[in-house]
């Protein structure tokens, strides 16, 4: 009861109000992979039940974004260029498209066009990996633009940058946790000898800062750097923005970017390239973050000041943790998905207590962060196979449905009884067509 109570306390603080049926930011209207969603599909192929398959111009991770007839996507051009989609959501056909950077490029799995764009129905914000930070409005008509790699350095981050803005009772929030050159494995070309990590608050309506706050670490090399996108969490202290990376845990003050408490226990054994990329999410007052590689997820007591790694830790997972895919809460359960092993755990938030297990029955990798709606959850692997779980007292596959047109790394997205599902060739609406 607790979590649907601060769900709905949550959803009402934005600027403006984000309801269930949208799906406003990477991690839906909760910023926990969830929704209120009902008469969801949990069956269907590439031609059956799908309202419509938009083509895409590229891959990416980013998330597709939906505000009622607005369906807002990222991609890689074909010329490497960087773009916003705007696709209309009863038909996706394309309204608008617009070319907002240069210099696209791919590493690893990573290319520069992994943000998902944030929207709070009037603009819609978007970050590359480029440092290119711009605002549209529904109609494409550029609001403000910024280039935060000209005004704070290039982006150190070894695999590219992955993190998402972030919007909070009317404040648009930007996470940059990242390497030091020259000490650190990613040298950022520019003549920026040294920089710092940050969280960065901005005012939405202007694209100017209220604040910049760097963000120290005594993590060294890759260790530094993290893809998370910030969450914002409201407890017994009041609201706070968490960032996860450099291995810690921290709470920022969102009027001031000031620092409230830090946890470590990230990264315990202090090893050099155990980046992160998990974000953290909130659950019956417990903040939870996952350890790079096999480290162990962590249960974070709400309500610490200072240096909390001894005082507020509260549980510990250990068994199959997650190393990339960030966790989901759903019906005040947490659920792990560990990609590499297909293994998906349920625990309970408070103690860290296992419920149930199971083994997805796919030997694909997950990069894609499981979402959970009307009593189901949603994953997705690399190779496009969709896992469609129920979300119960006990683990239950209900279908596996091979899509393909990998790489997939886009989390599925709900909005409106439909499932909005990416691949590297289109964005699939999957669902009733809307009337």
């Amino acid at each position: 009861m607790r979590q649907v109570v601060w769900q709905a306390g949550l959803v009402l603080a934005l600027a403006v109000c984000a309801r269930a049926e949208n799906w406003p930011q990477w991690r839906g209207p909760f910023f926990n992979g969830s929704s209120t969603e009902a008469g969801l599909p949990s069956q269907w192929s590439k031609t059956d039940n799908v309202a419509w398959a938009a083509p895409l111009p590229g891959f990416s991770g980013a998330t597709p974004i939906i505000w009622e007839d607005s369906v807002f996507v990222s991609s890689p051009g074909p010329q490497q260029d960087l773009l916003l989609i705007c696709l209309e959501r009863k038909t996706g056909q394309r309204r608008w498209e617009k070319a907002v950077a240069a210099g696209d490029r791919e590493k690893g799995r990573n290319n520069m066009a992994s943000p998902s764009p944030v929207t709070d129905g009037q603009s819609v914000f978007i970050l590359f990996g480029t440092g290119d930070l711009a605002a549209f409005d529904f109609s494409g008509q550029e609001v403000w633009r910024r280039q935060l790699a000209k005004e704070y350095g290039r982006f150190a981050i070894n695999w590219l940058y992955g993190s998402s803005p972030m919007l909070y009772r009317g404040r648009l929030y930007v996470e940059v946790v990242q390497s030091t050159p020259p000490d650190g494995v990613s040298q950022a070309r520019d003549d920026t000898a040294s920089r710092d990590s940050f969280l960065l608050c901005l005012d939405p309506a202007t694209g100017r800062n209220f604040w910049r706050h760097v963000r120290p670490t005594d993590a060294v090399s890759e260790a530094q750097e993290a893809y998370t996108t910030p969450i914002p969490w409201e407890g017994n202290s009041g609201a706070e923005i968490l960032v996860a990376g450099g291995n810690y845990v921290t709470a920022h003050s969102p009027a001031t970017g000031q620092e409230i408490w830090r946890c470590g226990g990230l990264n315990a054994r202090g090893e050099r390239f155990w980046r992160l990329v998990p974000s953290p999410v909130v659950a019956d007052g417990m903040i939870i973050a996952c350890g790079p590689k096999r480290d162990p997820i962590l249960g974070i007591r709400d309500g610490g000041k200072g240096l909390v790694t001894d005082t507020e830790l509260a549980w510990q997972f250990k068994e199959f943790p997650s190393d990339c895919v960030t966790p989901l809460v759903y019906s005040n359960k947490l659920y792990i998905l560990d990609g590499d092993r297909q293994m998906m755990t349920c625990l309970d938030p408070k103690t860290g207590e296992k419920q149930w297990q199971g083994n997805l029955g796919v030997r694909d990798i997950f990069r894609a962060s499981p979402t959970g709606a009307d009593g189901r959850i949603y994953c997705l692997s690399e190779n496009g196979t969709a896992v469609v779980l129920e979300a119960g007292e006990e683990f239950k596959i209900l279908s596996t449905i091979p899509m393909g047109e990998a790489p997939v790394r886009s989390s599925i997205a709900v909005a409106h009884g439909q499932l909005f599902i990416r691949t590297a060739q289109h964005l699939y609406c999957v669902g009733k067509p809307s009337s």
